[in-house]
């Protein structure tokens, strides 16, 4: 058995209906994955399967995500030991420490590419910092600049199918996998 972490970009539903985390984990259960199990309300999961392609994978949870939940939702899946990589690869250990939640790392589905990250440079603001490890962009945003324009310009269309996670929640999925 292999155990995976897998994100969902957005658990929005549509006005008012989110994706409520039993559900999310009732649905891994129907897939036959085993041991699925959430972190916090924002669309983690952790579950364990036959080693498979990530792609597969992605492909199956997406397809049973819109059948279930009326609505495509990308899903970021990793295997565990590329999570723990991604989470020991944290590249602002002193911000993460100092401010967890102001430390963040877009997760990616394909690296993103070098010319995407050079742009990204334009966006960065006072007190803030990005950097690319593994092809996953990591951002330090600032308490100072709320209205962050890095935020705004490192969605989809800039990088590609990605989601962002917090320097709490991607820690606290690293506890998961190796339980």
């Amino acid at each position: 058995m292999q155990t995976y972490v897998a994100l969902l970009y957005s658990i929005v539903l549509g006005e008012g209906r989110r994706v409520v985390m039993s559900d999310l984990k009732a649905m891994a259960e129907g897939l036959a994955l085993n041991n699925p199990r959430t972190l916090v309300a924002t669309g983690n999961l952790v579950f364990e399967a036959q080693e498979t392609e990530i792609a597969v994978l992605e492909e199956r949870l997406e397809a049973a995500f819109e059948t279930i939940f009326g609505r495509h939702v990308d899903i970021i899946v990793r295997r565990a030991d590329d999570w723990l990589r991604l989470a020991a690869g944290n590249p602002f250990p002193a911000e993460s420490a100092a401010a967890a939640d102001q430390v963040a790392v877009r997760v990616m589905r394909k690296p993103v590419p070098a010319e995407a990250v050079a742009a990204l440079e334009a966006y960065i603001g006072k007190d803030e910092r990005g950097q690319a490890v593994g092809g996953d962009i990591w951002i330090v945003f600032s308490r100072e600049t709320p209205s962050s324009r890095l935020l705004a310009a490192s969605g989809h269309k800039r990088l590609g199918v990605g989601t962002s996670r917090n320097w709490n929640t991607v820690r606290r999925l690293a506890e998961m996998v190796v339980k």
